[in-house]
């Protein structure tokens, strides 16, 4: 899971900050013991899909390329709400931070209303 961490850095850009949030939150959810498994699982899958190189469409498409990637990982992260924590959204809120200074808090409650 460290990958993920390492190809959110590298894309960073691309991607926006909401999608490295939502990320960073199934990040986290994940490394927590009380997350049971069929939610790990779920996890696992979301993230495989964002850091597969293989896509609906290509993310080296301008503008376009991580749509795909933003609807599958917020599908995983409405499928594991319940078990998305102050804690983890701490967590998550600090590691964007450090990735991308200076984003804007309606950056990050755009994913967090959806939860």
């Amino acid at each position: 899971m460290k990958e993920l961490i390492t190809y959110l850095c590298r894309y960073a850009k691309l991607m926006g900050a909401q999608l490295i949030y939502a990320a960073l939150l199934l990040f986290y959810a994940y490394q927590e013991p009380h997350t049971p498994g069929w939610a790990k699982s779920t996890i696992i899958g979301a993230i495989g899909y964002l850091l597969s190189p293989i896509d609906s469409i290509p993310d080296l498409t301008p503008f376009i390329g991580f749509t795909d990637d933003m609807g599958v990982v917020m599908f995983g992260l409405v499928t594991i709400a319940c078990y998305i924590n102050d804690e983890i959204r701490s967590k998550a809120k600090a590691k964007l931070l450090k990735l991308i200074p200076n984003v804007k808090e309606e950056v990050i409650s755009f994913v967090d209303k959806r939860l």
